[in-house]
């Protein structure tokens, strides 16, 4: 027998409770949990409640612990709720009484019982029961309810839309402490989708969402299909709610009618960013989001930006980039894009302005994988220094690229993922012109989750990235396609970009970036308490020419550790670390922003 007994506020208007005791006969501590769990009187501890809140909360008890005990098996339970020794379900309901100085519940579970005949007949092909839905295994009222709808869900994936229940015979046996349950179903006739009407919209035009929707009209009933178009449509951030529902009757010969209820967000919304580290400075966003420009749900973004304010060894960027996207475009799962990108760029071995014009489709093949491919055409004009800045030599770069990437998202939490994997990879064949030679860039990242313990207190997260480009020489390709490693997204610890290589033009010698990377981060991740956590990492980089791990390439690697406050749109993030290999280090790095490093 278990007992919980807690002191309660006293009140000349609330109840006087001196405590509530909570009584189990013979239970096991999982069934006790879920019967507190199931408890509404106890959820009234520490509170101010009047005395007929008390009793409303007294006489839904039964009901509440009946429900969970049928939950875990039983079927024979006893419970009685007293206050102050009446009990509750004789007390009526304008009878309350002025106060209530002690609640009693007690709750004699009774034996558990075990399923006898279990039936659903007919099933479609393939359908598959819960497995505890047999003979012999406890009977728990939720696995009736999961086989009833698996077996209605299975006919509803073969297009019979309109499957439903006919019959049902569950019989509590007490002598045998068995459970029987026998449940007919009729599938009905196999549907095709049917005309689709639209509701709620106000600025999209209504064969867009259609469109964007893309219910195949004609085509055998499929709820996959249903929640696709629903997702397609939340897709376009045009949307707040979508909501599809199925018409009641049919239209003859077989098909079925849906309603697209949509609710639009508000067009147009500014969001601010900012992330600060000790020795890259300061940076900042703004972006402005039109999320339905032309009544067909495309979204235009205007995204400027100014980093490295502050910075000790380079001076500030800025860049403002324009993109407007289209969904729907050739199908329902492609997204056409437009962009364009105007630039500085401050580096500590070269300053340059670019310019940038593209087109492109982005393609959702599942809920985990994207594909994107873009045609696009970019100048690069600058000025490269030594490292003393006593030489200097001007650059002119002009390129057609057509980068082609996939994204294979596997995370439980995009923000803050504690179990998955995370795969991005691109493939980038450039086109010179004039100086500026033509080959191939590729580029991977891959990220790895994996929790422990109670609700995946600890964590293990790593990260390998690695980069390539071949064909071109080191001086004929564009600046912003070498790699550098060095700074919050490579190597922290490290200063920002400090890892490239060293190139001779004639006496002099300066550090551009290289054309092979390889990058690996190893994360251990704590939640102290509430919402604080802690990590500890160590990060890796090397940059090489001409192949992995040449002679001529170098490595660095820092580490330290970090505090995360969690909250609603992800952990705010401080990290701070120093060097601990290779010759580049500048003392201790600090770094703030929001969500996890990667």
């Amino acid at each position: 027998m278990a007992c919980l007994a807690a002191a309660l506020t006293l009140g000349q208007t609330g109840h006087a409770l001196d405590r509530v005791a909570f009584q189990v006969a013979g239970a096991s501590d999982d069934l006790e949990d879920a019967l507190r769990a199931a408890s509404g009187l106890l959820a009234l501890e520490n509170e101010e409640d009047q005395p007929d809140q008390v009793l409303a909360a007294a006489r839904a008890e039964y009901g509440r612990l009946v429900g969970a005990l049928y939950a875990q098996g039983h079927y024979s339970a006893v419970v009685s709720v007293l206050l102050d020794g009446r009990e509750a379900a004789a007390i009526a309901p304008l009878d309350a009484p002025q106060r209530v100085a002690r609640i009693e519940v007690r709750v004699d579970p009774g034996p558990q019982f075990r399923f006898g005949q279990t039936a659903i007949a007919p099933l479609a092909p393939e359908t598959e029961l819960p497995d505890g839905f047999a003979p012999g295994e406890p009977a728990q009222s939720g696995l009736v309810r999961q086989a009833v709808t698996a077996g209605v869900d299975g006919w509803r994936a073969q297009g019979h839309a309109k499957a439903r229940v006919t019959g049902q015979n569950v019989v509590a046996d007490h002598p045998n402490r068995t459970l029987s349950a026998a449940v007919g179903l009729d599938p009905g006739p196999r549907l095709r989708f049917g005309p689709v009407d639209v509701t709620g919209q106000q600025r999209t035009r209504e064969n867009r969402v259609r469109k964007i929707a893309g219910l195949p009209q004609g085509e055998v009933y499929d709820p996959a299909e249903v929640a696709r178009a629903e997702d397609r449509l939340r897709r376009t951030g045009t949307f707040a709610s979508v909501t599809i529902t199925e018409d009641e009757g049919i239209t003859r010969p077989d098909l079925l009618g849906t309603t697209i209820t949509v609710v639009e967000e508000k067009p147009r919304n500014l969001s601010f960013g900012a992330e600060v580290s000790s020795l890259e400075g300061l940076d900042l966003t703004a972006a402005f989001t039109h999320r339905n420009l032309l009544g067909g749900a495309e979204r235009l973004r205007l995204e400027g930006s100014v980093t490295n304010i502050g910075a000790s060894d380079n001076g500030m960027d800025y860049g403002l980039e324009l993109t407007i996207d289209r969904p729907a475009t050739l199908t329902p799962d492609t997204t056409a894009r437009f962009s364009s990108e105007i630039g500085h760029l401050d580096e500590p071995d070269f300053r340059a302005d670019l310019a940038r014009l593209g087109i492109g489709f982005t393609h959702v093949f599942s809920d985990s994988l994207t594909g994107r491919a873009d045609l696009a055409y970019s100048i690069i004009d600058g000025t490269e220094f030594s490292d003393d800045r006593s030489f200097s030599t001007d650059f002119r770069f002009r390129s057609l690229s057509l980068p082609v990437g996939l994204t294979w998202d596997r995370r439980n939490d995009t923000n803050d993922a504690t179990r998955g994997y995370f795969i991005e990879a691109e493939v980038k064949p450039f086109l010179g012109f004039g100086t500026t030679g033509s080959g191939l860039r590729a580029t991977a990242d891959l990220r790895g989750y994996r929790g422990f313990g109670a609700d995946d207190r600890f964590v293990v997260a790593a990260r390998i990235q690695a980069g390539i480009v071949t064909g071109a020489g080191l001086l004929e390709t564009p600046r912003d396609d070498l790699f550098y490693s060095g700074g919050g997204g490579t190597v922290r610890g490290q200063p920002f970009q400090s890892l490239g290589v060293n190139v001779l033009r004639g006496p002099i010698s300066y550090q551009i970036g290289g054309n092979h990377f390889l990058g690996s981060s190893l994360e251990l991740r704590a939640r102290v308490s509430g919402n604080i956590g802690v990590v500890g990492f160590v990060d890796a980089g090397r940059v090489d020419v001409g192949s992995f791990f040449d002679p001529a390439g170098d490595w660095h690697a820092g580490a330290g550790i970090g505090v995360r406050y969690a909250t609603g749109f992800g952990p705010i993030r401080l990290d701070v670390a120093g060097p601990v290999g290779g010759n580049t280090g500048k003392g201790v790095q600090i770094y703030v922003g929001l969500g996890q490093a990667f």
